[in-house]
């Protein structure tokens, strides 16, 4: 090995180290957190799709999973058909008629978000379920179809123990402010808008 190649290694050896007692100084005065509120918002794709790759990992873990969709209304999807394959450890309800472009009708969609608000306040106070998924929440919000104070408070009323996962552009900042965790996804290239509808096993 060449002596310059030698002295790379020794110095990277010396920095990962350093790295290392870094890291654990850090981690030793954090504590494990319970309870977390998770908002996916932004323009890009991977809201949904980021939320349901977190109910893969905590059905890994044997956690129960619940999940209310907003808007997808009857759509056929790819992750509503494998996710089913575990009734035992996750509850799936679909709530929404639609886009609002589709149902046209803004009583209609203001009781869907209601009826998805009912089922969602049983699946935050179910002790038997670990995290629950609010998909697309953030478009019944955007709309006003809910009452975003009352949400709010149903959310910091969850049991502490329970992981919330909430999905949909433009979440409210009311929303923003009592979240553990905000991730913006930021849209730079989209398939769409040079033509390509989505697809089947990536977009649905």
């Amino acid at each position: 090995m060449a002596e310059d190649e030698a002295e790379t290694n020794r110095r990277h050896k010396a920095a990962m180290r350093a790295l290392k007692a870094e890291r654990a100084a850090l981690m030793a005065d954090k504590a494990d957190a319970t309870g977390l509120l998770l908002v996916h918002t932004g323009d890009g794709k991977g809201k949904s799709t980021a939320a349901f790759g977190m109910v893969a990992r905590a059905l890994g873990w044997g956690q129960k999973v619940g999940v209310v969709q907003y808007i997808k209304g009857g759509w056929f999807t790819g992750e509503g058909q494998f996710f089913r394959r575990f009734p035992d450890q996750l509850r799936w309800e679909t709530m929404g008629e639609g886009f609002t472009w589709d149902t046209q009708d803004r009583a209609r969609d203001i009781a869907a978000a209601r009826a998805a608000w009912a089922v969602s306040l049983e699946m935050l106070h179910d002790p038997g379920l670990d995290l629950v998924v609010l998909d697309e929440l953030n478009i019944a919000l955007r709309y006003d179809y809910l009452d975003i104070e009352a949400v709010v408070a149903d959310l910091l009323a969850r049991p502490r123990d329970k992981h919330v996962c909430i999905t949909g552009r433009n979440a409210k900042p009311e929303l923003l402010a009592i979240a553990d965790l905000v991730t913006e996804m930021t849209l730079v290239k989209h398939p769409f808008d040079a033509g390509i509808k989505a697809q089947r096993g990536i977009d649905f």
